[in-house]
């Protein structure tokens, strides 16, 4: 039994024996109601605590969870954006390459004819 219940049966054992109108029962009577209520608060505080300990840790997992959802979708968002950046690097690249065999081609003919020239004064 739990020492509040033992101390309450105690005390009822003795009212029966003892004066109920005496300033002492009367005392120990109000002693008792406080302590029950001081037991009645302290029981409510620990389940506010419980359940603020459960709610605290509900926000955190939906914080997480809602945080390994949020950085899934940066991730998605910067990967999808650096692959377009490569795309155009590699876009731009070719137009350059394509440039340079253009020139090339240009210039071919003259490169030709210079050395051609070089030969034939000699």
């Amino acid at each position: 039994m739990d020492e509040k219940v033992l101390e309450e049966f105690q005390f009822h054992k003795e009212t029966v024996v003892a004066d109920v109108n005496s300033p002492l029962h009367l005392i120990r009577e109000k002693e008792m109601e406080i302590s029950g209520r001081v037991l009645a608060t302290k029981k409510e505080a620990e389940q506010i605590v419980s359940e603020a300990r459960r709610k605290a840790v509900e926000i955190v997992q939906k914080a997480e969870a809602e945080g390994e959802v949020l950085s899934s979708e940066e991730e998605k968002r910067v990967t999808v954006q650096v692959e377009r950046d490569v795309a155009k690097i590699h876009e731009d690249a070719e137009h350059e390459v394509e440039a340079l065999r253009e020139t090339i081609v240009e210039r071919m003919s003259n490169a030709i004819d210079y050395v051609v020239g070089s030969v034939t004064r000699f």
